[in-house]
This record gives structure tokens, C-alpha cells and sequence, in this order.
């Protein structure tokens, strides 16, 4: 196993790593639930006493909500700023009758404390919260989008699509889903590009300055292609595929603007393959010898460093092999990387977040519950 610092001959392997050389991949929103009338008053957050094995902090707070009210959906930005809704669990929405409108928290310490937001639309049938670099999302169904670009001070409310701060969001370069065609977000529009790229089954894009890369998957098998103009020309790039069945194959760039692709099982569970863009001209195939059987979650850390969750814990793929390592986290959390490098791992009952760089990294545990927990 793997511990906190890694073993001399992961660690040699990291550094050869560091002298050779977006994640916008999977969201899980909150589901559609239900709210109403007026909310409750807030009052100062109260940081609780706790002690975890494992985690190099916990920062557990109890805010003034009270029973009527779910378990907070928390989203954050980077390793400091994050929000939270709570949204009550009522039998007749949105009419009122006693259940109480959504709660709007924000942190700006990375969970320390928490403040109350003012909630544009608190009374409605569906409660969401996007936190993106930038902007503040809330879906108020059927009302729409409510956006802030002030830390939730203020919001803009949009009755029409998807807001532009969500779709900015996913890179200069997207997947136009009613076109199946690659497309470029210039601040307006998303714009299908002239030449497009020949990909069967595309469902993904990532870029790394110029560099696009489009994959997709069609009858269990992964196609890539790439363009190293912003788009103007692509170019398909053959992938080393040893026949196991791929249903959706995902672009990921690591924060160290390393490319790539994750090649998920069409029952999302087994263990991906997975390819690394060597020297921006062709796909590797990365061996992880001792694997686990599936896994939940998949995301390159930089350094040639994959991190995995499964149902047997938590590992590191590295050099060719897999290896277990000893996080604070287990195969229930699934791990994203947020826009400053930090490592989201989010479990049924908290989040913890993991800063530094590679596998070296601290971790802090992130909870937030009802006053009258």
C-alpha cells in the first residue's frame, strides 16, 4: 500500500514524471426535489468538535436548519470556495402549506465557516445549484436560471436555456449534442466548426490551448482524432485497443495539461481503459497491472498519475501498475479535479477535498448538517 508519501519506487517514478514533462467530464446534480414558503431565519454557523482517522482536518459545521430540511447539496469552486442548498423534502410543492423555501450558504475558507446567501427564488418545485468558476447557478423549476457573478450578492434571472455561464463553462471547444459535431463557444454561441473531425459515436471534447482532441465510441469500439490549429484541421489517431467493449470514451486534460482518454465500460462500472497523448502525436495505452475489477471513478492528477475509486478502496495508477494507497477516502467517494488542481472526492455524507500536487496531497473533510442533527 500506498501511504501518505509515496514509496521510494513510486516516488522515483514521480519525479522522472515531473523532469520529462478541464475537467468538465461528469457532473452529478442534485436531484429534483421539492420546496416552499418562508424560510427560516439564519443564524451563525457553529463549527463542531470532531476527529477523524486519517484526515488532516475536519471542518464540520452545523448551520440554523432545521429537520424539515434534506442534507445539503455542496458544490465548490476551487479549495476555497464552495456553496451549499438545502432543500426541505415537502409533500405538496410548491404551495406552501407549512414547507419551508431553499437555503443558500456560501464558504470562502474552504468550509471553515459559512454564511447565508439570499435565495433569488426559494419557493418552487425543483431546487439545483451549479458552482462554476465564475458564476453561481440555480435552476428554480419551472421559474429557470438565476446566475450571480458576485458570489451569490446578486442574481440575473433567465427564463430560456441552459445560461451561458454553465455552457462557458465546459471549455472554447464542446460537443453541439443536436449536431453530434464538435463546436466552438465564442462567449454567445456555440458554432459548429467548418472542418469537423471524422469520429464515429463522438460524445466528447477536451483542449489544452490549440490542442483538440475528440473521441467517441461506437459499437463497443474507441475512435479518436485531434487538432493541433484550434479545429482548422483534424487528424485521426488510431488507438492500441485490446477488444474490450467501450461505451463512452471521455477526454480528461490533467492539471498539468496532460491529455487523456478514459474509456468507460458500457455498464460504467468495470475498470477503463485508459490512453495518455505522448508528445501530442499518438495515444498510449496505459497499463494498470493489478487493477481492480471496476471502478467508480477515474481522474488523471498530473505527473502521469491516475487516481482511482472502487469498491476495493482507493489506488494509483502509476508506471504501469496499480497501487493501493492509504487516503482518508473510500470506494463510495468519486473524485473530480476542480480548475486549481484540488482533488473533490464527494461520499453520501460529506466532501473532502485534497490539495497539493500528485498524490502528495492534504486532506480535509468538509461537513455540513442541520442544526438539529
Amino acid at each position: 500500500m500506498i501511504g501518505r508519501r509515496l514509496l521510494p519506487g513510486i516516488g522515483l517514478l514521480l519525479v522522472a514524471a515531473l523532469a520529462a514533462c478541464s475537467i468538465g467530464d461528469v457532473r452529478r446534480n442534485p436531484p429534483d426535489r421539492s420546496s416552499a414558503s418562508p424560510r427560516p431565519a439564519p443564524t451563525a454557523t457553529v463549527p463542531v468538535p470532531s476527529r477523524a482517522v486519517g484526515f488532516d482536518e475536519v471542518r464540520h459545521v452545523r448551520v440554523a436548519v432545521d429537520r424539515r430540511y434534506d442534507r445539503p447539496f455542496v458544490e465548490f469552486v476551487d479549495a476555497d470556495h464552495g456553496y451549499a442548498l438545502f432543500v426541505a423534502a415537502c409533500d405538496d410543492p410548491p404551495s406552501g402549506r407549512g414547507c419551508p423555501g431553499a437555503l443558500l450558504y456560501a464558504t470562502a475558507d474552504g468550509g471553515r465557516t459559512w454564511r447565508a446567501l439570499p435565495h433569488p427564488r426559494p419557493l418552487a418545485a425543483g431546487q439545483q445549484l451549479y458552482a462554476v468558476p465564475g458564476a453561481l447557478v440555480l435552476l428554480a423549476e419551472p421559474y429557470g436560471w438565476y446566475i450571480s457573478t458576485d458570489g451569490g450578492a446578486t442574481f440575473v434571472h433567465s427564463a430560456g436555456a441552459e445560461p451561458a455561464a454553465l455552457v462557458a463553462a465546459r471549455g472554447r471547444f464542446q460537443v453541439v449534442e443536436r449536431l453530434g459535431a464538435v463546436g466552438e463557444w465564442d462567449g454567445a454561441t456555440l458554432r459548429p466548426l467548418p472542418a469537423q473531425p471524422a469520429v464515429p459515436g463522438l460524445n466528447t471534447v477536451g483542449h489544452s490551448g490549440d490542442l483538440v482532441v475528440a473521441a467517441g465510441a461506437r459499437d463497443g469500439r474507441p475512435y479518436a482524432a485531434l487538432s493541433r490549429d484550434a479545429g482548422r484541421h483534424w487528424e485521426s489517431t488510431p488507438l492500441s485497443w485490446r477488444g474490450d467493449e467501450v461505451g463512452v470514451l471521455r477526454v480528461v486534460i490533467a492539471p498539468d495539461g496532460g491529455v487523456w482518454l478514459v474509456g468507460e465500460r458500457p455498464d460504467r462500472t468495470g475498470f477503463p481503459p485508459l490512453w495518455r497523448l505522448v508528445a501530442g502525436l499518438e495515444w498510449a495505452l496505459v497499463r494498470a497491472v493489478g487493477h481492480p475489477a471496476q471502478a467508480r471513478s477515474v481522474a488523471p492528477l498530473g505527473a502521469e498519475l491516475v487516481a482511482v475509486t472502487s469498491p476495493d478502496g482507493v489506488g494509483v495508477v502509476a508506471g504501469g501498475r496499480y497501487y493501493r494507497v492509504d487516503w482518508p477516502l473510500n470506494g463510495e467517494h468519486y473524485l473530480t479535479v476542480l480548475a486549481d488542481g484540488t482533488i473533490a472526492a464527494r461520499g453520501p455524507d460529506d466532501l473532502v477535498l485534497g490539495t497539493g500536487w500528485t498524490a502528495n496531497r492534504r486532506w480535509v473533510r468538509v461537513v455540513l448538517d442541520r442544526q438539529a442533527e
